[in-house]
């Protein structure tokens, strides 16, 4: 089979399930560099994964030989990134959020488009077992047509951010961190959002309270909307209200739950590739659904390692680089990752105007099928 020469930038928290991921898992995937700020970080990773080369990211932009880039760095570096290697002409995946500005994703397709160059775009957890399952039983009729939902995830986000430092930067607000996962799953079920109204509320400042190193600070406030109270009309009709909560408490309750005209249908936690989904019938009781697809989170690849209940992580790029071999579009394309991100970023604009945001962006995504796994 042909394989496609990747490198991966960052080497933070959720580089390690990449990083194994893609070595082993994804026979499209020839992980061949990895390049962070700190080059001896990079080295350590390069070691424990038997990755070839340890790179600068001027050295990866310079390579031919690299085709397919997989950026994993803070929300802030990733524009200034992702810009460079799609003019050095190489496809990329980057983690979410895509941007932090708006304007500068849709540069960005601009710039992929005029290259013929892809973009992928987490969360890629949509493309696991839980969401494609949903949407089976969704395009089955299962529960007729949607007219309306309930989607809520509260965290206490400002105390994660003492262990969790990469939080306390744009993107680190739970819409975006969390919420966008929530956002995600619902694109992907029932397709584009045509207009969103929202209150929100921000972070408070943070006094530290555990954490206690050089690197961290003693008080900080996270930036942006930490709590949303929104509505979301979709092109389909159906209406979505919104609750997403970083002010409160750390057990965490995930909520999807989709009401449609001959049943109702709760989805399991976007945040995960697992996540089981339920359905209600007329005169019926709540009746767990198997899954339809592949791709579980469980971990097949050997000894655990951080954030291992995403055991699929890196899906999305193993499905870019297929796209780009099998010449197609990919479903997790820039345009997703731009609509997801408007959407929250439409939040913030309605709440702020208090008028209704309608949406400009667009996106269309295949569903997967059997003969895709």
């Amino acid at each position: 089979m042909e394989r496609i020469k990747t490198a991966v930038i960052g080497c933070g928290m959720i580089s390690d399930i990449y990083l194994r991921n893609l070595s082993q898992r994804f026979p499209a995937i020839d992980l061949a560099a990895v390049a962070n700020r700190d080059p001896e970080k990079a080295k350590r990773k390069a070691g424990d994964f038997g990755i070839g080369q340890v790179l600068t990211i001027d050295e990866v932009a310079d390579d031919p030989s690299i085709g397919l880039v997989v950026v994993l760095t803070p929300v802030p570096a990733h524009y200034a990134i992702i810009r460079k290697m799609l003019e050095a002409g190489k496809h990329v995946y980057t983690e979410k959020m895509f941007t932090s500005v708006l304007s500068q994703a849709e540069e960005l397709i601009r710039i992929a488009d005029q290259n013929h160059l892809l973009i992928g775009v987490a969360p890629d957890t949509v493309l696991g077992a839980g969401t494609q399952s949903a949407r089976y039983y969704l395009d089955d009729g299962r529960i007729g047509d949607v007219t309306g939902g309930i989607v809520a995830i509260n965290r206490n986000q400002s105390l994660n951010s003492e262990h969790f430092r990469f939080l306390q930067e744009e993107g680190g607000a739970l819409p975006y961190d969390v919420g966008i996962y929530y956002i995600a799953t619902l694109v992907t079920l029932l397709g584009c959002v045509k207009a969103v109204r929202a209150f929100t509320a921000p972070a408070p400042v943070h006094e530290r309270v555990f954490f206690d190193t050089d690197e961290t600070k003693d008080r900080w406030q996270i930036p942006g909307s930490n709590v949303v109270a929104g509505a979301m009309e979709f092109e389909s009709g159906a209406l979505i209200s919104v609750m997403f909560n970083g002010n409160t408490i750390n057990p965490e309750q995930s909520l999807i739950m989709l009401y449609g005209t001959k049943g109702i249908m709760k989805v399991g936690n976007p945040d995960t590739f697992g996540g089981k989904t339920e359905v209600l019938l007329q005169d019926g009781e709540w009746e767990a659904m198997p899954f339809t697809h592949g791709y579980d989170g469980v971990n097949r690849s050997g000894d655990p390692k951080p954030y291992d209940h995403y055991g699929d992580r890196g899906l999305g790029v193993a499905e870019l680089a297929d796209s780009i071999l099998a010449g197609r579009k990919n479903r997790l394309s820039g345009e997703y990752g731009l609509h997801c991100m408007e959407v929250l970023r439409g939040f913030d604009a309605a709440a702020e105007s208090g008028e209704t945001y309608i949406m400009k962006s667009h996106f269309e995504m295949q569903k997967m099928h059997y003969s895709d796994h």
